[in-house]
């Protein structure tokens, strides 16, 4: 091994069964290196990295050819023991998903100790003063309340810091970050990479983080390589990689996501660009301004008046109940065939809106006026009634399919509640094209929602909410755990949609770069309030808050 390599993949192939995911990889990580490894769900970066740590699961998978060798020793003919010394202790593992890698019974502070203990050989007392000197370092508050803290006490943000903490505490040489930051805020994700930068910069460890958004990359990483399909189709330095970019695959990933200085009508995909199938047609500034004009000429379709939201909260049994205000005295009004963006960090009140919208938790104070009529008067019959009208694409749209029912009959069902069409046959016609519609086809009719993927079930979600012909639609958070070019896929689907349907949208997300380009008026909000309500491109070019300065700021620019 060279003096400067930490770690070499050599040949590297993976099977789970029968079927090869990971094919022949080779690659090396220098000491005091960031390497980057991008490419989409499926492409065998997660894997890859999973047996460099020796996780793979043991009955289902197996390590065909090639070796990992560290410090000279090779990973793969380890035994599990031997890796006891090495998994934690020299390579240590922040994963993607911290609510589900921390233990719910165990207090924060607990579970970093018992690394400590195990690892190093320390008292009890030290233990805690170094779990507390952890907390610092990865820069969480008040660390001593974050050390007694139960997981779902504290913040995602929050949370992920901890999973750090707990990575670094034995002073790994090797870091694997897998998708760290996917499901964090941009300002959130933006102090995650400082940190794990900063960290870096300290300890002189080398770092692989792993991740789909190439952007993203550009703000850590000092080479990448590009993952597709179970092979590495590219790697280099971020700057060349960026700058001239040499695989279909790596051009795609880095045109997928919406530009911040132009507005193209459909966003290239993975396949426009193997297929060279690639259109720049741009929404020009006077097609945008027309097309407000027929938008903002007509009476608002939804208005909403002072709306409230408050929770109470108790802090223990014998405490007076305290109010918490999730919303607080917002109005705005909303278009037929407009989409309001509505954007702002976890907590801030959007998704909490979109449900008092929806009659799903009812507002506390105000108005909501659809077409004429306040509903949050509405009587329960006339409520089940508008839920025709208004719908929802949820975030996770697995969790929001019987897995015990075929998609055509989750379709299909919503239809029957709200009497649409006279008979089953005619439904399961009108199912069927809208399932064409959406990308996908009568073969999928009978299958069930664990045999689609991820980008899959979204369009499934799409196609239930259409299928009753709403006039009003809240998508909220319905891109964010997608990969870069199937989100770009989702996000055609739903401006072609819209202009076959005359749907108006209400586009919840916390991206910003998507929330733009999906939008033509933008409503930012900051603890139950709106911070600023304008035209998307003017707020971007201009924002006049610092709170929205410093979400645009925090988008991953790229190079």
């Amino acid at each position: 091994m060279k003096d400067n390599q930490i770690l070499e993949v050599k040949e590297l192939s993976v099977s789970f069964g029968d079927n090869e995911v990971v094919h022949n990889i080779s690659y090396q990580l220098h000491t005091n290196e960031v390497l980057g490894i991008v490419g989409e769900s499926g492409s065998g970066k997660s894997v890859s990295s999973l047996a460099v740590l020796g996780l793979l699961p043991k009955k289902i998978s197996s390590i065909n050819s090639g070796s990992i060798l560290f410090e000279d020793v090779d990973l793969v003919e380890l035994s599990s023991k031997s890796f006891q010394t090495i998994r934690g202790n020299k390579i240590a593992m922040i994963f993607q998903e911290p609510m589900s890698s921390l233990n719910p019974s165990m207090t924060c502070g607990k579970q970093l100790l018992e690394i400590l203990l195990q690892h190093t050989h320390v008292s009890k007392k030290t233990a805690k003063q170094e779990t507390i000197e952890l907390f610092e370092k990865v820069k969480l508050p008040n660390p001593e309340r974050v050390f007694k803290a139960y997981p779902h006490e504290i913040s995602g943000g929050q949370k992920q810091r901890v999973m750090i903490a707990m990575a670094i505490a034995c002073k790994p040489d090797i870091l694997i970050a897998d998708e760290p930051t996917t499901a964090l805020d941009v300002t959130v994700q933006k102090d995650i990479i400082s940190l794990l930068k900063e960290l870096q910069a300290q300890t002189k460890m080398s770092i692989i983080f792993i991740t789909h958004d190439l952007a993203l990359i550009s703000e850590i990483a000092d080479r990448v390589l590009v993952m597709y399909k179970g092979q590495i189709v590219e790697q280099g330095l971020v700057a060349s990689i960026f700058k001239n970019p040499q695989h279909n695959y790596t051009k795609a990933l880095i045109n997928s996501r919406p530009s911040l200085d132009s507005r193209l009508k459909v966003l290239p995909t993975i396949g426009d660009f193997l297929n060279e199938t690639i259109s720049n047609e741009v929404v020009s500034k006077e097609e945008r301004q027309k097309n407000h004009e027929t938008i903002y000429s007509k009476p608002p379709l939804l208005e909403v008046i002072d709306v409230e939201k408050e929770y109470m909260s108790k802090t223990n049994i014998f405490s007076k109940p305290e109010g918490f205000k999730a919303v607080n005295g917002v109005s705005f009004k909303l278009y037929e065939g407009e989409t309001l963006g509505l954007v702002g960090e976890s907590g801030c009140g959007k998704s909490t809106l979109g449900n008092a919208i929806l009659q799903l938790d009812k507002a506390t104070a105000g108005q909501i006026i659809y077409k004429g009529v306040d509903i949050t008067k509405l009587s329960k019959a006339d409520t089940r009634k508008l839920r025709k009208d208004i719908q929802i694409i949820f975030q996770d749209p697995y969790s929001s399919l019987n897995p015990r029912i075929p998609v055509g009959e989750a379709i299909l069902e919503p239809m029957k509640v709200h009497q649409l069409y006279e008979t089953d046959e005619a439904r399961k016609e009108k199912v069927i094209d809208i399932l064409n519609k959406v990308g996908l086809s009568e073969d999928h009719y009978n299958r069930y929602p664990h045999e689609f993927s991820g980008g899959q079930r979204q369009r499934i979600g799409i196609a239930r909410t259409i299928a009753l012909q709403p006039k009003l639609i809240v998508c909220d958070e319905s891109v964010s755990a997608l990969d870069i070019s199937v989100q770009a896929q989702v996000l055609n689907l739903l401006n072609a949609l819209k202009k076959d349907f005359d749907f108006t949208y209400i586009f919840i997300s916390h991206d910003l770069a998507v929330v733009k380009y999906m939008s033509d008026q933008l409503l930012v909000m900051n603890q139950g309030e709106i911070e600023e309500l304008d035209d998307a491109d003017i707020i971007y070019k201009n924002p006049k808050k610092e709170y929205t300065k410093k979400l645009i700021h925090a988008i991953p620019k790229g190079l």
